[in-house]
């Protein structure tokens, strides 16, 4: 037990002093290995130029790594003022090391991931900035961090708010965006799975299956399956929902021009006139 404690410790250590050329390797890794693999065994045929698709979804993700960087700093100080001040969940149950992890990770993709998600989906006017990412017509690993420079502010308010509620170390914190990364990558990309498979895995993890459902383009699938880690968040609250996976359909109805919403410059300016045609 004690060794297992300790590689736990040392695991945190290695996201703590993680630099942040390995935190973009980890984002490449992820695309890359998908990217590839959805080559062999994809969810879905889809009829398009995949690099010509991937270019608004990368630069978006530009913007995101941006934001996140700009903002980094605020990371840092949160983490350590809760741990400096014995405040936050994990300071009160005060567990070992794969306890805290565990416990961390879970709050995290909570208030993160999951409400700044379903908040969105249910406040209109983020839900104009949100929609930058349901636009999408071909989902694949790319549309995972299509979000727009707001969204990216948005998630970081609640990850920051995330940080104070669990107390979570840097280091755990850092371990945090680096799975979520990588489960967003997995859980949009157009892979095939068994059904049974997908199954079992989305009693624990957001599976590709379950997630493709939150991309049908239509009402009420479009406000479910809200989850980006763990899927219990949407079987707790009541936000689960199954379709067939032949009947779904990539995009939002409301925003159906497939041309529009694969230009950046479009992209960029949809929340602003969403909340023009809103106001007047």
């Amino acid at each position: 037990m004690a060794q297992k404690i300790i590689s736990m410790e040392n695991l945190l250590l290695i996201f703590e002093n993680i630099s942040s050329l390995n935190r973009a390797l980890i984002l490449i890794s992820g695309i890359t290995i998908f990217w590839v693999i959805e080559g062999i065994v994809p969810f879905k045929f889809l009829n398009y130029k995949k690099w010509r698709h991937s270019i608004p979804n990368f630069l978006l993700t530009l913007t995101t790594i941006i934001v996140n960087f700009f903002f980094a700093f605020l990371l840092v100080f949160a983490a350590d003022w809760t741990n400096e001040n014995n405040f936050g969940i994990l300071q009160i149950v005060n567990s070992t090391t794969l306890v805290s992890i565990i416990l961390g990770l879970l709050v995290l993709d909570l208030i993160g991931a999951y409400l700044p998600h379903l908040v969105q989906h249910k406040v209109k006017l983020l839900w104009y900035i949100h929609i930058v990412h349901h636009t999408d017509h071909k989902v694949d690993t790319t549309t995972a961090n299509r979000h727009h420079p707001f969204e990216s502010v948005v998630r970081f308010i609640f990850t920051f708010i995330g940080i104070f509620i669990s107390g979570a170390p840097i280091g755990l914190v850092l371990m945090y965006q680096s799975l979520s990364v990588i489960a967003s990558q997995f859980n949009h990309a157009n892979i095939q799975i068994s059904d049974k498979v997908d199954k079992i895995l989305s009693y624990l993890i957001v599976s590709p299956n379950m997630h493709k459902v939150h991309h049908h383009f239509e009402l009420p699938y479009t406000d479910s399956n809200y989850g980006n880690i763990f899927s219990i968040w949407d079987r707790l609250f009541g936000t689960y929902m199954e379709l067939n996976k032949e009947e779904i359909i990539y995009g939002v109805d409301t925003d159906l021009d497939e041309v529009q919403n694969s230009k950046f410059a479009s992209l960029i300016e949809r929340p602003f006139k969403k909340w023009f045609n809103h106001f007047n």
